[in-house]
């Protein structure tokens, strides 16, 4: 199918999964993932509203940059290394993998020196896999208390990954505790979390994750087919 049809039938399967959640009319932002997807393709999606997109490695978003251009909003979604962040800190509109205190030491350290607020997600490992980055569930909170003192990074949200099983009930119920997480956070107030964003859910399990609460989704094949290194 083309990219085009592609994203159609996404926008069905969005509004379809939206019937079944708390809330139907909720804005969703789609993050396209773009991970070995060449520039033409990637400017073929943003022709068709995919303005939004997430790249895993630091480098790779780098050389996307450089061709692409600052027009789209640029997520950085996968795992960052402290002495990565001062390659992008000019470059994302949002961090998706925030997941100890000396990183968001770093990129507030870094942003401070462009005179940026940098807006983070915290990843959290809901699923205990030791495959998986993130902190803890009951770390998050903490992490965020640290943070409030930091002028130049504000938290927007959570980010996790759900177990890649074919176990719905599995799934489902890592994205319902990232939610309630997510509840929980909102009620501490702080001056510098707003809990605005959940990162919750890819092209195999979308569709789960906002019947669960997710108004943020990440999005690679479903959009752009199967690569080469998924």
């Amino acid at each position: 199918m083309s990219i085009s049809n592609n994203i159609m039938v996404l926008e069905n399967r969005i509004q379809e999964a939206l019937q079944k959640s708390a809330d139907p009319s909720k804005k969703i932002q789609v993050i396209g993932v773009t991970k070995t997807i060449k520039p033409e393709t990637i400017q073929e999606a943003m022709d068709l509203g995919i303005n939004h997109l997430g790249e895993n490695k630091v480098q790779e978003l780098l050389t996307k940059y450089e061709t692409i251009g600052p027009a789209p909003q640029w997520h950085m979604i996968g795992h960052l290394q402290r002495n990565k962040v001062k390659y992008i800190v000019d470059k994302v509109s949002l961090i998706h993998s925030l997941d100890s205190l000396s990183l968001a030491e770093e990129i507030s350290k870094r942003a401070s020196k462009i005179n940026r607020t940098i807006d983070v997600l915290v990843q959290v490992n809901v699923s205990g896999e030791e495959s998986k980055f993130g902190v803890e569930p009951n770390e998050a909170m903490s992490l965020a208390k640290q943070i409030e003192s930091m002028n130049n990074v504000r938290i927007k949200g959570l980010m996790t990954m759900a177990p890649f099983t074919a176990n719905e009930a599995i799934t489902r119920d890592c994205f319902k505790k990232l939610f309630e997480l997510n509840e929980k956070m909102k009620e501490l107030n702080l001056a510098h979390a707003h809990m605005e964003y959940l990162s919750m859910g890819m092209s195999n399990d979308f569709e789960i994750a906002l019947e669960e609460g997710s108004n943020m989704i990440r999005i690679g094949s479903a959009i752009f087919g199967n690569r080469k290194y998924d």
